[in-house]
């Protein structure tokens, strides 16, 4: 059963999300595009170039059971794109509870700070490593460990022909990601999050195009 769906193609489909970090929103396409704000050249020259990046926070709370389908594409420049999902703050705590410490963008907030979440990272190509053997990882949080891998088969942005439909699935202690049908990890959670947020995080500088989110309560 769909419980939630998103064409995330105008200003009004983004009402009460949350931004955290320099955001760029943009519409076209039926859909959006997503960039940093932030000058990444100026804050590298000053020791700062880990606050370019933004996550953007969907406002629904879902269940622990789900699949999480989305349309993306690389329109341009080298950088990551992830998704957080099952989001909670740490003890129980809802991801927007004021006892939680503020949140500006920068990753180690979100890996090793007082988020409880998974994050799937499905872009990778922000640093040389990343670009000469490309992986899909997962990670568990707060503690920023790996616990599944699978090849990227997504390609760069000169070569993409038009979207391509991404789908995560966390249903009990199993945790699947899939891109166009293709799966390309599994993951038995020994301790499997319950309910929580979803939201897409990009490194800059890339710029990519997002549309058709849909959320579906699995049995």
């Amino acid at each position: 059963m769909t419980v939630y769906r998103n064409p995330l193609a105008s200003p009004a489909d983004f009402d009460g999300w949350t931004a955290e970090g320099p955001a760029g929103v943009g519409h076209s396409g039926g859909g959006t595009v997503l960039s940093s704000t932030a000058d990444e050249a100026a804050l590298a020259a000053a020791g700062r170039g880990d606050r370019a990046h933004f996550t953007y926070w969907c406002p629904e709370v879902f269940g622990p059971d789900i699949a999480i389908e989305w349309d993306f594409r690389p329109l341009g420049g080298d950088g990551l794109a992830m998704l957080f999902f099952a989001a909670t703050g740490t003890g129980g705590r809802d991801l927007f509870d004021p006892s939680l410490a503020p949140r500006t963008g920068r990753y180690p907030q979100y890996h090793s700070g007082d988020v409880s979440t998974l994050h799937v990272s499905y872009l990778r190509r922000k640093w040389p490593d990343e670009r000469r053997f490309r992986t899909c990882n997962l990670r568990k949080s707060p503690g920023f460990r790996l616990v599944a891998q699978g090849a990227d088969p997504l390609p760069g942005a000169e070569d993409a022909d038009g979207h391509y439909r991404l789908r995560v699935v966390k249903r009990g202690a199993l945790v699947s990601f899939a891109i166009d049908g293709l799966t390309l990890f599994a993951f038995h959670d020994d301790e499997p999050l319950g309910a929580g947020r979803i939201g897409f995080r990009q490194m800059s500088p890339l710029t990519a195009h997002y549309r058709n989110l849909e959320v579906t309560a699995l049995p």
